[in-house]
């Protein structure tokens, strides 16, 4: 197997709601377990929070996420952004529509200085997003 590189999101209770609206925009599998589905206790009071979740697109986007632990602290897309990049514009144009709808914008999508289409935004869930479409060819 071919080394990869994919991120891993935390989140502060929504990973299941976050990884859904994920997989509703990129599709691929989603696998999803809990901690109570790994032994955590329901008095525990995180028992139905997503330990892990990993979505493999068909495009070859793989996202990873869980929701912090109790006592873990929570800083949603302060260190870390999450780049698409490709000439394939119409499903970067799909994703950056769905990424930015109900987030803020930080840089529209459009045509750059260097000549790729280029916008920045962070997502109704905290995620921090680039989205570069490069020239064909």
């Amino acid at each position: 197997m071919a080394s990869k590189l994919n991120p891993y999101i935390s989140f502060a209770g929504n990973a299941r709601e976050a990884m859904e609206y994920y997989h509703d925009l990129f599709g691929g599998d989603l696998a999803l377990n809990t901690y109570g589905e790994a032994g955590a206790p329901a008095e525990a009071g995180n028992a139905d929070n997503v330990m892990h979740a990993m979505l493999e697109g068909e495009n070859g986007f793989t996202l990873m996420a869980s929701d912090v632990p109790p006592g873990m602290e929570h800083n949603p897309g302060t260190t870390i952004s999450v780049s698409l990049s490709g000439d394939d514009g119409d499903l970067l144009r799909r994703c950056w529509e769905k990424l930015s709808d109900g987030g803020t914008v930080a840089v529209p999508l459009e045509k750059q200085m260097w000549g790729d289409e280029f916008g920045a935004c962070t997502d109704r869930f905290g995620v921090s997003w680039m989205v570069n479409i490069g020239r064909p060819g």
